[in-house]
């Protein structure tokens, strides 16, 4: 059993917020591989499946980027699921846009989202980063909560489609070869 969870805010103003790339990557996780329907339990939207031979459940919190962590608790509290089965897809503002990297575990790096998962279920989960960039003279919360400019929902839509094309490696935990797969 794998879980995906995807870090963002649940307003309809901040769907298209760089913060909110770990939704995107859900949202094309569940169209791609024909998940159930959202359906509102646990503090978030969920969706289940299966890709392959497992079964997966996917999970964008509804508790804001913040408190994400209470919303994934409960959840795997509930299905039984271990930190090691789940794979977190969230922004990284020291990652170049479009750079996508993987690992298990792992210091938050100032992350607010990630820091609530490590207090709620600790740091044995993958986690996939994907660049957002860092801003050039907009200050890191203004430059998180803006939308993706015209050129990066392209960009985006390449991210999302590598993902999916690997997403076997990460269910397999071959993050290593995910991320040099993905990037090439």
């Amino acid at each position: 059993m794998i879980l995906f969870v995807g870090l963002g805010n649940p307003t309809p103003d901040s769907q298209n917020n760089r913060h909110n790339i770990g939704f995107k990557i859900i949202d094309a996780i569940n169209q791609n591989f024909s998940l159930s329907k959202q359906k509102p339990k646990f503090k978030g939207l969920l969706t289940m499946g299966n890709i392959g031979d497992k079964k997966v459940y996917a999970i964008k919190p509804l508790t804001f980027m913040n408190n994400s962590g209470t919303c994934i608790r409960e959840l795997i509290e509930y299905f039984k699921i271990e930190a090691s089965d789940i794979i977190v897809f969230h922004d990284d503002l020291d990652i170049e846009f479009g750079k996508i990297k993987a690992k298990f575990g792992g210091a938050d790096a100032g992350h607010n989202g990630i820091k609530s998962l490590d207090k709620f279920i600790g740091k044995d989960y993958s986690r996939v980063r994907i660049g957002i960039g860092k801003p050039d003279k907009i200050r890191v919360n203004d430059f998180v909560l803006g939308d993706f400019n015209e050129d990066e929902k392209i960009q985006l839509e390449a991210i999302s489609k590598k993902i999916i094309q690997s997403l076997n490696l990460l269910i397999d935990k071959k993050l290593d070869l995910f991320s040099s797969k993905i990037n090439n």
